[in-house]
């Protein structure tokens, strides 16, 4: 578990590559390819309540950043992986600001996306409030040209979200080329909840459900016992489990893991499952043991969840470490719990690397970024 401290495409600050020991010529030129539809998220923060029909609620604060698919990238583009990115961009000032934040500002790769002249940008506004979020969306009909190319580029993982009935002819066409294929679903809006109809499972080689959809999915009533089941149908299920933590099943060992969630105070969950898969990427990538996947994810997502916004709050190195130095300070601390995650003392920069900005969600859009 080596890990090396470089430069990063676009930056001038510390860049820890958790895959530096295993990088050999010949490799693919990415690490990780995603497609999918980059929104605009305008975050208000500080509600006392939900907002009340009839009535005026001020927010005491305000964000923006990119959203959506730019979330699971920045996430993953942040722990050091070489992140590749297919969508569509507005041509208006929101699109602009997302294509800046992930070109320049994360480092992701953005040659296979595409400016789409006319087209508004998605939008999505996120009440945040009591560690609960409502939102908003708007959306005109997407460009009628996909954003994923009939062949994606080579890559070493790419992350999907499976739609009930319907194949995404790229995932076949990843996975033919050797792209180890991670996925997450959404709600089943049909009320099918039909592992047949996610035809494309057939492709990946790990699924990572919540829950109430793996319950639902195996029609079990213990979301342990709906790992297992999954097994059945993919190599490996992992289970997110909310406050509980998370569980995960290796079908081609037998393996099993659990891990408890880090309790934490939680200002915005936005993103918090992006970022979850994106930990859990990092460590299989990395050949890590499955409990330590387990453990990085849910800290990943658990010092996201403490800031607000969904792409601009998933941590970095340099965030990790100063967690794991703080955690080992407490006169308190459980030595059980400092053990489950000894393996970062190998990985995490050293105290007085210089950090990578903390950026976050801005108030607005419009203004430049120091330097």
């Amino acid at each position: 578990m080596t890990a090396s401290i470089g430069e990063g495409p676009h930056r001038h600050h510390a860049h820890l590559d958790p895959l530096a020991a295993l990088r050999a010529p010949g490799d693919p030129p990415w690490d990780v390819y995603l497609t999918g539809t980059v929104f605009l998220d305008i975050i208000f923060t500080g509600l006392d309540s939900a907002p009340v029909r009839g009535t005026e609620s001020w927010a005491r604060g305000m964000g923006s950043s990119p959203g959506g698919v730019a979330n699971m990238a920045t996430a993953l583009a942040r722990l050091g992986l070489r992140t590749c990115l297919a969508a569509a961009f507005g041509d208006d000032h929101y699109g602009e600001y997302c294509w800046d934040e992930l070109k320049v500002g994360e480092g992701i790769d953005l040659s296979p996306s595409r400016k789409v002249p006319g087209w508004h940008s998605p939008v999505t506004v996120s009440m945040a409030y009591e560690g609960e979020r409502t939102m908003v969306s708007h959306g005109h009909e997407p460009p009628p040209e996909e954003p994923a190319p009939d062949c994606p580029p080579r890559a070493r993982a790419a992350v999907a979200s499976l739609t009930p009935g319907r194949r995404e002819p790229w995932i076949a066409e990843a996975a033919k080329q050797g792209t180890r294929i991670f996925a997450d679903v959404g709600w089943d809006e049909t009320g099918a909840w039909d592992l047949a109809g996610l035809a494309d499972l057939e492709h990946c080689e790990a699924f990572l459900p919540n829950a109430e959809e793996a319950m639902r999915y195996t029609r079990t009533d213990c979301p342990r016992a709906a790992a297992h089941a999954l097994t059945e149908h993919v190599p490996l299920a992992v289970v997110t489990l909310g406050a509980e933590g998370a569980y995960a099943v290796d079908g081609r060992t037998g393996e099993s893991a659990g891990v408890p969630a880090i309790a934490v105070e939680a200002l915005d969950p936005t993103g918090a499952g992006d970022v979850f898969v994106a930990g859990f990427v990092t460590g299989t990538l990395a050949e890590w043991p499955l409990a330590d996947r387990l453990a990085f994810a849910g800290l990943t997502a658990a010092l996201s969840v403490q800031e607000f916004g969904g792409s601009l709050s998933a941590p970095d190195w340099s965030e990790i470490g100063a967690w794991w130095r703080k955690v080992q300070s407490y006169e308190c601390q459980d030595p059980a719990a400092l053990i489950r995650y000894a393996f970062l003392e190998g990985l995490v920069p050293e105290e007085g690397v210089e950090p990578w900005p903390r950026r976050r969600a801005v108030p607005t859009i419009g203004f430049r970024r120091p330097g």
